[in-house]
């Protein structure tokens, strides 16, 4: 038996997917930690947060009945998933307008501050998410000085 069935067997059985999102959400976050600017680091801390959002959504998937429904941020979707997280979603919700200036190129719109305080929200969330999914603790982030 191979060691990550080891720990799949010890730990909770969750898809691959919901594991990929995870690890490209702590991803994000060592990307924030290392960007060279106040925008490119808000945008991977956002991005870390998204991705540990779709990590709920894939873990949790919502039944339809068949009828086709209008597209809705994850963010709108969280609550639904995991009441727990509405808070976090709200904020989320609300930064995703600045990520989105800084990503169409508007970097002056994102301050040092900012960029800080949204890569410690989001560790913050990532290890929630994580911590609701049954995974194992992880380190926080070392906040650059």
């Amino acid at each position: 038996m191979t060691e990550q069935n080891d720990d799949q067997k010890s730990g909770p059985r969750l898809s691959q997917a919901v594991l990929a999102h995870l690890a490209n959400a702590r991803a994000c976050l060592a990307d924030a930690t290392a960007g060279s600017t106040p925008a490119d680091r808000y945008v991977s801390a956002h991005l870390a947060a998204l991705r540990a959002a779709a990590g709920i959504l894939a873990a949790r998937p919502r039944l339809t009945n068949g009828r086709r429904r209008r597209l809705r941020s994850a963010w709108e979707l969280l609550p639904e998933a995991e009441p727990k997280l509405a808070d976090w979603a709200a904020y989320f919700s609300v930064t995703a307008t600045k990520r989105a200036a800084a990503e169409a190129g508007m970097v002056r719109v994102v301050t040092q501050n900012d960029a800080e305080e949204i890569i410690a929200e989001a560790d913050r969330f990532v290890g929630e998410v994580e911590s609701i999914l049954g995974l194992p603790g992880r380190p926080t982030l070392p906040m650059a000085g």
